[in-house]
């Protein structure tokens, strides 16, 4: 560690020094503590009982012989005031379960990775398709075996594979991983940020879930909480005794969540998160980080009323160009609510350097349309339309995450207008809007089965609803959408360029229609909506003389639809003066997609 480079706030590999180190006699301890009068370390390597570390420069150091991996250990700081406090290490790699809370020696060198070939290949998948299985790890499936019901990581591996590639996605993405003390916080209110929560197991078999989750070409993100911290005493709280990492002003740095706030124009605060943010990417290999509650920290107390917080738009630019510059195949992604400009802009170009950011008036815009009874629905036609207006001022990511499937607000399944039954086809024509439309994929684990019980982070995901017909069906729905977005080039390819988007049908307020072209490389993909509640005749014009090919159609019987697969044909255009048009029938609240082609037998009269 260059000492120049931590005071400045560049350091971005800080954790290969701070922290608990393997040695070939034992293992080195070392902490930040600047402002302590004294720092000790206890450990079950020595009965703990205190042994009193060196001081340099406010890195306080101890070289401890015959301690070994799997030790658990604590800091106790004096402070200048006379306090002792007990504290884990804030760059300890290992934790205890709660409710204790002593940092756990771990050889992150133990687990030897395989995934060469993976990592060669890997990108940002611009021109991939993205589809994302957002997923809580203790609550998908539980384990019978274990008092907690949680499988260890490893445990998890061959069990979750499996169910990844019958689905379809390309990626997983875990609720956050680090350590935290209480469950009902998800992960959102860490205490260990260096350390894997030891509910699942240890990092070597963190490491090896990610290892086979390549080995099956399944990318891993991390949800990366970087903008506040959990306020007990042990961690990272008045570390020293003063606000080592959090504001000192008790106006700014309690957060609305009752968690510290970070300082990030403090280089303690800076190199940590970014040094932790390179350790997740660096050393198990994650694919991405997606990034928690950005708009957080753009602004004054998430408000933009409050003005922008200049101090961490600056953290994000160097944060993000520092982990561009090391891991360029790595997805960076914000989750930000906001109109701050030029999220997904590279640093160099005034941006804020992230690859994609979470599209949540997207989300909201189309939640609520769904909501709105079929009647009223004319009225709110351009919620549907409004998302290609700014498509193209960020990378997006269009995103139903766990924040709607729980707290009150009902699955997205139950927010569907209508009864148990309405509700099937409503989702079904949504989620092939959803698949269809341009930006990356994300969907919260239960989604997959129309879930309409809220996600309780306490039990295990409801699989038995698939003994149920409409469930069964929409879950095989599902899947056929997934192998679609993943098949289909006009899907996924340059789709942040406006050449492949183009309304055919925008403004059909009145039918509650919706049509649209989806272009690529020569492959055109035309899709239909109809969301209205009663079943709809258009007429739609063409760019070409092309004729319909059914690819899939939501109204299908085998997918809990009316229609026979057999009466799906394909529909030959019509020639009106210099255009030429089809004529689309789509039964009430369903989806169409087709294969846009000019037949032979056309091209050569």
């Amino acid at each position: 560690m260059g000492y120049n480079e931590f005071l400045n706030g560049t350091d971005f590999n800080v954790y290969e020094y701070l922290g608990a180190h393997v040695t070939e006699n034992g293992v080195r301890f070392c902490t930040y503590a600047p402002n302590a009068a004294k720092v000790s370390i206890e450990g079950s390597f020595n009965d703990w009982k205190p042994y009193q570390m060196s001081c340099n420069n406010g890195f306080w150091e101890i070289e401890i012989k015959g301690a070994k991996a799997g030790d658990m250990y604590k800091y106790i700081i004096l402070t200048r005031m006379g306090e002792k406090v007990r504290h884990c290490d804030p760059y300890g790699f290992g934790m205890e379960l709660r409710p204790q809370w002593a940092s756990i020696v771990r050889d992150l060198n133990e687990y030897k990775f395989s995934d060469e070939k993976w990592l060669s290949e890997r990108d940002k998948n611009y021109n991939k398709p993205l589809n994302i299985y957002e997923m809580h790890l203790g609550s998908w499936k539980q384990n019978e075996n274990d008092e907690n019901g949680w499988y260890t990581y490893n445990e998890l591996a061959d069990i979750l594979i499996p169910y990844l590639k019958e689905h379809g996605f390309t990626h997983v993405e875990f609720m956050p991983l680090s350590e935290h003390p209480a469950d009902c916080s998800w992960g959102y209110q860490n205490t260990g940020f260096f350390s894997p929560t030891s509910r699942y197991g240890t990092a070597a078999q963190l490491m090896e879930l990610i290892d086979k989750l390549h080995a099956n070409d399944i990318g891993a993100i991390l949800d990366f909480v970087l903008v506040h911290f959990a306020l007990d005493g042990y961690s990272l709280r008045k570390y020293d005794g003063m606000e080592l990492y959090e504001y000192p002003d008790s106006d700014v740095s309690i957060s609305e969540w009752g968690t510290c706030n970070f300082l990030f124009n403090k280089a303690s605060s800076a190199v940590f998160m970014q040094s932790c943010a390179n350790y997740w990417l660096e050393k198990f290999h994650f694919d991405g980080l997606r990034m928690d509650a950005i708009s957080r920290a753009i602004y004054w107390q998430g408000e933009p009323e409050r003005g922008v917080n200049p101090n961490s738009v600056d953290f994000f630019k160097k944060m993000n160009q520092g982990l561009q510059l090391r891991h360029p195949d790595c997805m960076l992604i914000a989750e930000d609510s906001t109109a701050f400009p030029k999220i997904t802009a590279p640093v160099e170009y005034g941006g804020l350097g992230f690859d994609y950011k979470w599209d949540l008036g997207w989300m909201n815009d189309m939640l609520d349309y769904f909501r709105t009874p079929p009647i009223e629905r004319r009225y709110h036609h351009h919620k549907l339309t409004f998302s290609m207006q700014y498509f193209y001022n960020e990378l997006y990511l269009l995103e139903m995450s766990h924040d709607e499937n729980v707290h009150g607000k009902a699955t997205i399944i139950q927010k569907m207008w209508g009864d148990y039954e309405e509700k099937f086809p409503q989702a079904r024509a949504m989620y092939t809007y959803m698949f269809t439309h341009p930006g990356k994929k994300l969907n919260f684990m239960g989604s997959e089965n129309a879930q309409f019980r809220e996600w309780d982070e306490t039990r295990e995901q409801d699989f038995d609803l698939l003994t149920y017909p409409l469930h069964e069906s929409f879950n095989r729905y599902f899947k056929k959408l997934c192998e679609l977005y993943r098949t289909l080039p006009a899907l996924y390819e340059n789709e942040y360029s406006s050449s492949s988007f183009r309304w055919l049908m925008a403004d059909n307020d009145l039918q509650n229609v919706y049509v649209y072209l989806r272009s690529s490389q020569g492959q055109n993909v035309v899709c239909a909506f109809n969301f209205s509640g009663a079943k709809q005749t258009v007429e739609v014009k063409l760019p070409q003389k092309w004729t319909l090919t059914p690819l899939l159609s939501s109204d299908e019987q085998t997918y809990g639809g009316d229609t026979p697969s057999e009466k799906l044909v394909t529909i030959e255009p019509t020639a009106c003066e210099e255009d030429f048009s089809v004529k689309l029938s789509l039964n009430k609240f369903s989806a169409a997609v087709y294969l846009a082609e000019e037949k032979e037998a056309s091209k050569k009269k």
